[in-house]
């Protein structure tokens, strides 16, 4: 009887590290790669804005290009920004759109910061200074498609 009990207790005590191997697993095969993305952006109310960019994973350089669309933008702006992309997979992980909920103002080389996110769990993360002026309280979203 308690042989029984033994053997259950093991099985269940190899499922369990098991399981939490497979989780640590995934999770390691997911990395973070560099990025360097310039955009303009040009507003009144409604703006648009589009760039290019450069991701950096596992070695390799992918070019990509970038289209999106504010709300509650007025002025005319450039930023170059630096930064991570985390939870990759692989180089196309990337494409998607990203969301981020953004207040703020920059004039004349102001600073700049920006958490985004899209659908497959990547998260960029990007700072740069931006040349001209732009005040917005915006809703963005980003389209990334690899080249």
């Amino acid at each position: 009887m308690f042989g029984f009990f033994r053997a259950t207790i093991s099985k269940a005590s190899i499922a369990a590290v098991a399981i939490l191997l497979t989780g640590a697993l995934s999770q390691s095969h997911a990395a973070t790669g560099s990025v360097r993305i310039r955009v303009t952006n040009v507003g009144f109310i409604f703006g648009v804005g589009g760039g290019s960019g450069t991701l950096t994973f596992n070695g390799r350089h992918y070019r990509f290009n970038i289209s999106g669309v504010s709300a509650g933008t007025i002025g005319i702006a450039g930023t170059d920004f630096v930064g991570t992309a985390k939870n990759l997979r692989s180089a196309a992980d990337i494409n998607g759109t990203y969301t981020a909920l953004a207040a703020g103002i920059a004039v004349a080389g102001g600073a700049k910061a920006v958490t985004l996110q899209n659908a497959r769990g990547v998260v960029l993360t990007l700072r740069g200074r931006q040349v001209g002026f732009q005040a917005s309280l915006s809703l963005s979203g980003l389209t990334i498609a690899l080249q």
